[in-house]
């Protein structure tokens, strides 16, 4: 099986797979992932996570023209942008979900780092998450606004939107992405509850531990 029929069929059970567990809806949601070419396979426009026909996952080159499959995703400058400042880049997961967008509404969380240091594996998958603002579906400024953290984060979220998660494979981007969302569900349960957060010196010895980018 050629390495383009077994990503897409890995992407098309990813997104279903995350479609049923509600950690996405309708036809909101994205995936791409690069290849060895440095071609990406993107889902496409309007499509949803829940339903997609692993044959028509837009195949792009890596200048990005469409190769084949749908027209892909509006949302392919957020993608682009990971991919051209994160070299590790192998994968990007761009999700609606909702505790998520919550989180990003709310008016007294840190836009450096909107995820409460709750468990060591928030820490450990995701870094430190930034808090971007609210732009149109499909803006080239989301993209533009990725560019300017300069490779420094792995994961965004987008005021009123959504999170976005880069990852070196499509398994630690789902994986990330998924932590993203049981963070920030827990913080949100917890909102009001004094609850005791990890302290500086059990995130130094997270970070130093695994080698996690905390700057």
């Amino acid at each position: 099986m050629s390495e383009i029929t077994t990503v897409r069929d890995q992407i098309a059970s990813c997104a279903k797979s995350m479609f049923d567990r509600g950690l996405t809806h309708g036809s909101t949601g994205n995936i791409s992932a690069r290849l060895s070419d440095g071609s990406l396979l993107v889902t496409p426009t309007g499509s949803s996570m829940g339903f997609l026909d692993p044959g028509r996952i837009s195949h792009l080159s890596a200048s990005g023209d469409l190769l084949s499959g749908d027209r892909p995703t509006k949302e392919m400058p957020l993608h682009s942008a990971f991919y051209d400042t994160r070299a590790m880049t192998g994968a990007v997961v761009h999700l609606h979900s909702c505790h998520s967008v919550a989180l990003s509404l709310l008016p007294d969380i840190d836009p450096e780092n909107v995820l409460p240091p709750l468990t060591a594996y928030g820490i450990m998958q995701l870094g430190k998450v930034r808090l971007l603002p609210f732009f149109v579906p499909g803006d080239p400024a989301m993209g533009d606004a990725v560019r300017g953290l300069a490779g420094k984060r792995s994961a965004v979220l987008l005021a009123n939107h959504g999170p976005v998660v880069a990852g070196k494979s499509l398994e630690a981007a789902v994986n990330a992405m998924e932590e993203l969302e049981a963070t920030a569900r827990l913080a949100m349960l917890l909102r009001g509850a004094n609850a005791t957060v990890l302290n500086a010196d059990q995130i130094d010895r997270i970070v130093d531990r695994f080698d996690v980018d905390w700057t």
